[in-house]
């Protein structure tokens, strides 16, 4: 894909990817979307909480 290269070990094994500015812009929604399934994959071994939990921490934080 134009705009996206790939960096590499010494044995040719893909690494690490770079990802042009300008590509990221052009496709911006498929970036959004990939790096939300990233940050979920991440977390998906933590502890799960209820709404109320999580409505009552809010609250607690003035941002609710």
């Amino acid at each position: 894909m134009k705009g996206v290269s790939y960096i590499t070990d010494a044995s040719n094994k893909r690494t690490a990817v770079l990802i042009e500015l300008k590509t990221i812009e052009r496709h911006q929604k498929d970036v959004e979307d990939l790096l939300d399934a990233l940050v979920a994959e991440s977390r998906k071994d933590e502890p799960k909480r209820s709404w109320e939990e999580v409505k009552k921490s809010l609250k607690k934080k003035g941002k609710l």
